[in-house]
C-alpha cells in the first residue's frame, strides 16, 4: 500500500528517488523534458526551499563509463561554483549541483544495473523548446558565452573524454561510409527518394567534413572545454526577468573545440520550425536570430576568442547541421540504434531537416560573414 499522497507515483521511481539525500518526503515524480538520450524526471518534495530536483537514468549504451561522466560533472560544477563566488551577488547565474546518495556517492546503481543520479533543479526558471524572439536569442547566446567564460581557466586535462569521437565530424563520416557500403545497393532502404537525397547531399560535401579538425591539427584552433550540447532547451531562463541563469545537461562537457558549441547553438536556435518538424522543405536559417545569438555570445566571449577563432565561425555554423544530419541519417540506415524515435522514418526526417538548414546557411553565407565581421 502506498503512503498517503504517493499513489500516483510509480513505487520503483519513488524507491530510486529515496536513495538520494533529499529533505522531506517525495510528493510527486513526473517525466521531464524531451531529451533523446537519458530518461529524466522532476521530483518534488514537501519542503519550502529546494523542493524539486532532477532524477535521471543515465543511458549507459551512450555513456559507457558513467562514473567518469559523474566525475567530470563534479569537477566542472565545483569549478563554476567557485568562480561564481567572485562575481556580484545581484547577477544571477547558477550551475546544477550533483546531489549525493544517502551513502554519499554521486550515483546509484539499481538491481538491473541501471545507473541513476540526482541533480539540483534551477528554481524559478524554465527551458523553452524554441527561441521566442531576438531578446531570447541574445540570452541563449549569452548563456553559452558565460559558460565558456566560467570554464575558460579550467585545464582540459582535468576532464576525461567520456565520448571519444563525439563532435569529430570526419569520424561520423567514416562510420556512415562504412554503414552505407554494407547495405546492398538493391536494398529497399536505398530506394526511397529522400534516402537518395541524403546520400547525394553527403557525397557533395565529404571534403568539408574535416574543416575544423584540420584547423585544430594545424594549431589554428585551440583545444578547450566545450559543453557538447548547447541547444536552446538546455538554457534556463529566469521566469521573472527573462534573463538566462544557467546552462544544463553537462554530460557531454569534455575537451574539444568551442566552435562545435557555437555551431550547435546556432543550429538549434536559428531554425524557427525546430528540428522535429516534418515540414522539412520549409526549414530555413533565420538571420535575425543568428544576429541575436552571436551578439549575446560575443558580449562575453570576445575576451577569450582569438582572431583565428573568428576566422572559423562561419565554418562551424555550416558544419554542425551537416554533422547532426549525418548522424541522424546513419542511425536511420542502421535501424535507429542510437537516437530515440517516435515513428518509422523519424531519423530520416530529422536528417532532412538538418540538411535543409545547412542549405539555407550556404545560401546566406555572404550575409552571415558580413554580420560576424561587423561584430568583430
Amino acid at each position: 500500500m502506498s503512503p498517503v499522497g504517493r499513489e500516483p507515483i510509480a513505487e520503483s521511481l519513488l524507491a530510486i528517488a529515496d536513495q538520494f539525500a533529499h529533505p522531506g518526503q517525495v510528493t510527486d515524480i513526473q517525466p521531464f523534458g524531451n531529451g533523446n538520450i537519458n530518461d529524466t524526471f522532476l521530483v518534488t518534495v514537501d519542503v519550502p526551499v529546494n523542493h524539486q530536483f532532477i532524477l535521471q537514468r543515465i543511458n549507459t549504451q551512450v555513456f559507457r563509463q558513467p562514473e567518469l561522466v559523474m566525475q567530470n560533472m563534479r569537477v566542472v560544477t565545483d569549478h563554476i561554483h567557485d568562480r561564481l563566488q567572485q562575481q556580484p551577488p545581484d547577477l544571477r547565474w547558477e550551475t546544477p549541483r550533483v546531489l549525493p546518495t544517502r551513502s554519499d556517492r554521486d550515483h546509484w546503481e539499481d538491481a538491473t544495473g541501471a545507473v541513476w543520479r540526482a541533480i539540483s533543479f534551477i528554481d524559478q526558471s524554465q527551458a523553452l523548446e524554441a527561441i521566442q524572439n531576438v531578446e531570447h536569442a541574445r540570452e541563449v547566446g549569452y548563456a553559452l558565452g558565460n559558460f565558456h567564460r566560467l570554464i575558460s581557466d579550467l585545464n582540459p586535462d582535468k576532464l576525461a573524454d567520456t565520448l571519444e569521437g563525439f563532435h569529430i565530424t570526419p569520424r561520423y563520416l567514416q562510420h556512415y561510409q562504412s554503414v552505407l557500403s554494407n547495405i546492398h545497393q538493391t536494398s529497399q532502404a536505398l530506394v526511397d527518394e529522400n534516402v537518395q537525397y541524403c546520400i547525394d547531399w553527403i557525397a557533395d560535401r565529404t571534403t568539408f567534413a574535416s574543416v575544423l579538425e584540420e584547423a585544430k591539427n594545424q594549431g589554428k584552433l585551440r583545444l578547450r572545454l566545450m559543453h557538447g550540447d548547447p541547444k536552446v532547451n538546455n538554457v534556463m531562463i529566469d521566469i521573472a526577468t527573462q534573463k538566462a541563469v544557467s546552462i544544463v545537461d553537462l554530460d557531454t562537457v569534455k575537451p574539444g573545440l568551442i566552435h562545435y558549441d557555437i555551431g550547435d547553438c546556432l543550429r538549434s536556435g536559428c531554425n524557427p520550425l525546430g528540428e522535429e518538424t516534418q515540414d522539412w522543405q520549409a526549414v530555413r536559417f533565420d538571420l535575425d536570430l543568428c544576429r541575436g545569438i552571436l551578439q549575446g555570445y560575443l558580449s562575453v566571449a570576445h575576451a577569450f576568442l582569438t582572431g583565428q577563432d573568428y576566422d572559423y565561425l562561419f565554418d562551424a555554423i555550416r558544419l554542425i547541421p551537416f554533422e547532426l544530419g549525418l548522424r541522424f541519417f546513419t542511425d536511420h540506415l542502421e535501424g535507429d540504434v542510437y537516437f530515440k524515435t517516435k515513428y518509422s522514418g523519424h531519423n530520416l526526417m530529422r536528417a532532412l531537416v538538418q540538411f535543409k538548414l545547412m542549405e539555407s546557411i550556404e545560401q546566406q553565407e555572404v550575409a552571415i560573414r558580413q554580420m560576424m565581421e561587423e561584430m568583430h
